[in-house]
């Protein structure tokens, strides 16, 4: 099974969305392979969003992250990178298809709520800049029988 990076912003733990979110993921049969909840340091914000230093939001970007709590997590399924992009919705929540996750509950691109690796690559490192690899639990659920061929 494939794994991918998932967390949610200080905005949407705000907002009290963690639960909802969560069980967005769960209910389509996504297992949570990793979860807490934390504080991103000003340095793993600037590793984290690395790609995007020197660009005018970059520095919004990390003061935002930074501001609050976030509840990290790392999901695991079938093409999972891909699925759980696609249950979150478009970047910008005003462009987001109706019943994403931002689509429901987004309305300006700089507090959309969720963020999500964007490729198996991208995943790979920000799980590892998020979890040591103990904290990510390998088990099996009974109902994989029931969602995988």
């Amino acid at each position: 099974m494939d794994r991918t990076y998932v967390m949610v912003k200080p905005d949407g733990v705000q907002r009290n969305l963690v639960g909802e979110i969560i069980a967005r993921f769960e209910k389509r049969g996504i297992k949570i392979a990793a979860l807490k909840m934390l504080r991103i340091s000003r340095e793993l914000a600037e590793k984290h969003y690395g790609e995007h230093k020197g660009k005018p939001f970059f520095e919004p970007l990390v003061d935002f992250i930074t501001s609050g709590p976030v509840v990290a997590m790392v999901l695991e399924g079938k093409d999972v990178v891909s699925t759980a992009r696609d249950m979150m919705g478009a970047t910008n929540p005003l462009k987001a298809a109706p019943g994403t996750i931002r689509g429901s509950y987004g309305m300006d691109v700089g507090r959309n709520v969720v963020h999500g690796s964007d490729s198996p690559e991208s995943a790979a490192r920000e799980i590892a800049l998020f979890f040591a690899p103990e904290e990510v639990i390998d088990y099996n659920k009974e109902v994989d029988s029931w969602l995988y061929e």
